[in-house]
């Protein structure tokens, strides 16, 4: 019996795919590591669009640092003082109110990482170690 055909899967292909994982700041920070120490000539471009474009500001970094060790310009990210995620608040309210009555914060935190993983992974990955007690200020505030 024949062995299968191996198909030579491309590194930058599989890279600029984690690098577009809206639902995974890690996934995007371990390509934007992974780009700059492969060094290919696609590299630069997914870089350039992590840095310009990714809402979390520790990926954004690493695009930066990457990019300049490949020897290409670039502007150091700015640090804004919180992710800008569209209708924030009326979602938090729409998570909770689907929650029954009494129910506690672990349970919100879990339908929210379940309902709208894609807003919880870029709060994470924003708010680092503070993720926890800002997002249960949020839903305090939200009653």
């Amino acid at each position: 019996m024949p062995a299968a055909e191996e198909v030579a899967i491309d590194p930058v292909v599989e890279l600029k795919r984690a690098a577009s994982r809206t639902s995974d700041w890690r996934a995007r920070l371990n390509a934007a590591k992974e780009l700059g120490a492969l060094r290919a000539p696609q590299s630069a471009a997914i870089l350039r669009r992590l840095l310009a474009e990714d809402p979390v500001y520790t990926v954004r970094e690493e695009a930066y640092r990457q990019l300049t060790k490949l020897g290409e310009h670039a502007e150091s990210p700015a640090r804004k003082d919180s992710v800008q995620v569209k209708g924030l608040p009326k979602i938090i309210v729409r998570i909770r109110k689907s929650l029954a009555q009494g129910h506690e914060y672990v349970e919100f935190k879990e339908k929210l990482k379940k309902m709208r993983l894609d807003v919880y992974d870029v709060l994470e990955g924003d708010k680092g170690d503070g993720f926890d007690a800002w997002l249960e200020q949020q839903w305090k505030a939200s009653f």
